[in-house]
């Protein structure tokens, strides 16, 4: 088996590790795990609560930007790092204006119970308004949480400047959007709203949509066409970019009108062979980057089979949800950590640490599994905040002296669980 000479590599002279680690436990807490509950407070309409943990991702985010770094072994935090802490601090405080505002604060309002003269524009958003802009912001939080929490062990190890730059940019924004399409397919699956939705297009329409977008940006951009010679790395990525607008064209095609179609997972299939084709100059690259893969043609090929054999084309199982359903987020959220693990630089320090890419792949796995465990955490409790204050009335007379309905049970529950979705109040 190929393997890298670790004895070119010198072990990496790591400084305050203990007080470090601390300092990113802390970050990833008070800035990425409490703004996600925060938001799933936000959306189940339990804002009061939802305000008092943003108060304190705040007050936090002020000692971040501060008082504390993440610097290098030469005692040097990067621009990039140190920017999102400050960007962070403004949008916790824009977020936390808002919020209070949602949650019915009363500090804008005179003696008289109005609208101070330098807060007219807030009567005037409207209550929606300030509801849709809160949510909006607290997601942007918790997005804006997880780049921190990514740049701060970059900063650390001096990762990502000069000629490494693009590579870990590209790494980066590529991994987190398989990350991120694996999140959206578990909130498809545990939503029943969102899963036994009658809309008029079918999820693969809106992925074919992305990625005919995604391909066609891809197309123009990864090279500089006319301007510079071809390489290997232009060639392949430009290539990805043609099949995924080519295949998304036909993807659309196929699922217009509500219908299913294997199309993006198909491309999710082609883009997983290529890149476990994808040789690199490190042999640990070549392996990580054949995981990645594997992973996302088997997240490829499950979706496949979901659709055509287990649900039969149909866009759901009502009321229920098979395990094996949950396989393709996680394979799509394994794919994109295992991406972001897959750059260069970070993989010349695992060889410095003297570790192997299956010691290395198991660890990223791990992170992806947590991840998948958050976020189902999250949906759950979204769920049990939504469902607490269902009242069964099927087994009561109406007003009028009729039987009960027996129907009236389940209408109630959708009913009401739609209107909690988007106009839901705190008691």
């Amino acid at each position: 088996m190929d393997m890298d000479d670790s004895e070119e590599f010198t072990r990496p002279n790591i400084t305050n590790a203990g007080s470090k680690t601390f300092h990113w436990l802390m970050t990833l807490a008070l800035l990425l795990i409490l703004p996600s509950i925060s938001t799933t407070l936000v959306f189940a309409e339990k804002v009061h609560t939802a305000f008092f943990l943003q108060i304190v991702s705040l007050v936090y985010a002020v000692i971040e930007a501060l008082f504390l770094r993440f610097p290098d072994g030469d005692g040097h935090e990067d621009r990039t790092s140190r920017g999102t802490a400050w960007f962070l601090l403004f949008l916790n405080a824009l977020t936390v204006f808002i919020g209070s505002m949602n949650s019915g604060a009363n500090w804008f309002m005179n003696k008289n119970g109005e609208t101070k003269k330098e807060f007219h524009w807030i009567a005037k958003l409207g209550e929606k308004s300030v509801r849709i802009i809160h949510r909006t912001l607290s997601v942007l939080l918790t997005l804006t949480g997880w780049v921190k929490s990514c740049l701060a062990p970059v900063s650390m190890f001096g990762f990502c400047r000069e000629i490494h730059t693009g590579q870990c940019l590209a790494h980066g924004i590529m991994g987190t959007a398989f990350i991120g399409y694996g999140l959206v397919y578990a909130l498809i699956l545990v939503i029943p709203r969102i899963r036994e939705t009658k809309h008029r297009n079918s999820q693969d329409f809106y992925d074919s949509l992305v990625m005919t977008v995604w391909g066609i940006v891809n197309t123009f951009t990864e090279h500089r066409w006319g301007r510079e010679g071809w390489g290997h790395g232009d060639y392949q990525h430009t290539a990805m970019g043609i099949i995924w607008w080519s295949g998304g064209l036909l993807g659309l095609y196929l699922g217009r009108g509500g219908r299913r179609t294997w199309i993006p997972s198909l491309l999710l299939i082609y883009t997983g062979w290529a890149m476990s084709e994808h040789n690199q100059h490190l042999a640990i690259s070549t392996k990580v980057h054949y995981m990645f893969g594997l992973s996302l043609m088997l997240g490829g090929a499950i979706r496949i089979a979901e659709i055509s054999f287990l649900l039969k084309d149909a866009r759901s199982i009502p009321g229920k949800i098979m395990s094996f359903q949950y396989l393709p987020s996680f394979c799509l959220i394994e794919s994109g950590v295992l991406f972001m693990a897959a750059n260069e630089e970070q993989l010349r320090l695992v060889l410095r640490l003297e570790a192997d890419h299956s010691s290395y792949i198991m660890v990223v796995t791990s992170a992806a599994f947590l991840i998948y465990l958050w976020f189902l955490l999250l949906l759950e409790l979204f769920l049990n905040l939504t469902s607490s204050n269902r009242i069964d009335l099927s087994k009561y007379a109406s007003v009028s002296g009729s039987e009960p309905n027996p129907d009236a049970e389940g209408n109630f529950a959708t009913d009401f669980e739609l209107d909690n979705f988007d106009h839901g109040e705190e008691r």
